[in-house]
């Protein structure tokens, strides 16, 4: 896998995200099915969209025991998806077990990656709510060390701490960054946001976009835009 822009189909319905892929008629762009789209509508809606030729991130964010993430990664690894996560916080023999579910018996896996600290997630929630007193990359960096330690991908991070995880982590370790926003456009819930080429400068791997394309005027445009400015 090379650099890409990923678009966040959080859609409520088949229906909806497909009347919204539909608009794509010159490309297959990568798309991200999360946890909206997938209660929905359940692992078909994965299957029919991988019929269509779209590489496809499952972004469920698998937190639990170990066992059961297992068992769970085992039912994942049959839908032919290209990516999925689970939360680095679950600890590293979770995402051990998480890695093991997901290889098939042939040997092949998708690309695992896990969630260091969600991009809505400030300094000072961190620290209250989650009873982390640490700062905040340095809690990201940590979390990234103990995910290429259980043997996966790549982390899922704000694309502000991408070099920094490059750094710790080495440039094969893959940085997956949401919180992208073209210049000008609201922040909505999110705190740690940059722009697609800010993110490439710093050196994201790959960018998760939702709302600056889905609620565009021109979605096919904005996400030409985003590759434009990420990936050239």
């Amino acid at each position: 896998m090379g650099k890409d822009v990923i678009i966040a189909c959080d859609f409520p319905s088949k229906e909806d995200t497909l009347k919204f892929l539909d608009k794509f008629t010159d490309c297959k762009p990568f798309v991200k099915i999360g946890m909206e789209l997938f209660y929905s509508e359940g692992p078909a809606i994965v299957k029919e969209i991988k019929a269509r030729e779209h590489k496809i991130f499952l972004d469920l964010k698998l937190h639990d025991i170990p066992n059961t993430v297992e068992k769970a990664m085992v039912s994942l690894s049959t839908l032919g998806v290209d990516m999925t996560n689970v939360h680095a916080s679950g600890t590293i023999e979770m995402m051990k077990a998480a890695r093991r579910g997901l290889t098939r018996s042939d040997g092949t896996s998708p690309v695992l990656i896990a969630v260091t600290q969600l991009t809505s997630t400030a300094q000072e929630q961190m620290q209250r709510d989650l009873l982390i007193p640490h700062n905040l990359e340095d809690v990201v960096i940590a979390y990234a060390k103990n995910t290429k330690a259980a043997g996966l991908d790549g982390v899922v991070c704000s694309p502000l701490e991408a070099a920094a995880i490059h750094k710790n982590c080495g440039k094969d370790f893959m940085t997956v960054t949401p919180g992208i926003r073209f210049s000008g456009n609201s922040a909505d819930d999110q705190t740690r946001i940059t722009t697609p080429e800010r993110a490439r400068e710093i050196g994201s791997d790959y960018i998760v976009v939702g709302r600056p394309i889905a609620k565009a005027d021109d979605p096919v445009e904005a996400y030409k835009r985003c590759i434009r400015e990420f990936c050239n």
